[in-house]
């Protein structure tokens, strides 16, 4: 099971800084990250990816952006 970053409402950085608050925290090796705009959606993508971990799937969803990324 994922945990969820949600997201949503909040401008940047606060999701980039909420992801990688997941990320450290290393508990989970998936996590679901759900945006609303799309700058924070290519930030969060970008930061996951320089932290080693990939995009597995984009999915939008009436505004919503839900981004799955897993440890590489």
């Amino acid at each position: 099971m994922s945990k969820i970053v949600d997201a949503r409402g909040l401008s940047c950085p606060q999701p980039v800084l909420m992801t990688l608050d997941a990320i450290k925290s290393g508990t989970d090796s998936e996590l679901e990250v759900i945006v609303d705009n799309m700058a924070s959606r290519e930030n969060v993508v970008r930061a996951a990816e320089s932290k080693g971990w990939n995009v597995s799937d984009i999915k939008d969803n009436a505004g919503d952006t839900q981004i799955f990324i897993r440890k590489g």
